[in-house]
């Protein structure tokens, strides 16, 4: 997506540890005009996958899904990163390790929201070694729902998360795959799409 891509190029930050910052517009700071041109986008891609929810993981996610979703006409169902007093009854529990932050995560979400007749897209802002993904696919076989695919604003293509997953033949849609980055001089190259 030529425009998500211009943007990473004009507003975004390549740290040293294979960081890319994109905080000033889609995950902590929100330009909505972009992030409803990636809702549409996914739309545009998924359309005919017969997507009745779209899944995802607090908080970067939610943004982004809650605008596909205003295409697809579906609930988005997110999974919590911390056990709080208002989960009642039973839950999908999996681990995931946050590349960002450096840590694993016991990631949940109420069984109520997700069933085996569910057709799911899951969604997210960035992927890098794909553990976020392989928590909610985890999830999504618990629960018996068809995976439809993975709809990721920015992938780290030089990571292996992506290769890995299509590899198990998932259907994963990238809209902006960072092929390369060099923190010292704060240059990004873009797979050709």
């Amino acid at each position: 997506m030529k425009e998500l891509e211009e943007r990473i190029q004009k507003d975004g930050n390549v740290r040293e540890g294979n960081i890319l910052k994109v905080d000033s517009f889609l995950n902590h700071q929100l330009d909505i005009g972009l992030l409803d041109d990636i809702g549409a986008e996914f739309y545009r891609l998924y359309q005919d996958a017969g997507i009745n929810k779209i899944v995802t993981i607090e908080a970067s996610g939610i943004a982004i899904a809650s605008l596909a979703a205003r295409y697809f006409h579906v609930p988005v169902v997110f999974a919590k990163k911390a056990k709080s007093r208002n989960l009642d009854g039973d839950l999908y529990t999996s681990v995931v390790h946050s590349f960002t932050y450096g840590k694993d995560y016991n990631v949940t979400l109420s069984k109520k929201f997700l069933h085996a007749e569910d057709t799911v897209l899951l969604i997210d802002d960035f992927l890098a070694d794909g553990k976020a993904m392989d928590g909610l696919l985890d999830i999504c076989a618990q629960a018996g729902a068809k995976v439809a695919g993975c709809g990721i604003c920015i992938e780290k293509g030089f990571q292996p998360g992506g290769a890995r997953l299509r590899g198990r033949g998932i259907r994963v849609e990238s809209l902006a795959i960072v092929e390369s980055m060099d923190a010292a001089t704060g240059k990004l190259c873009f797979r050709a799409q």
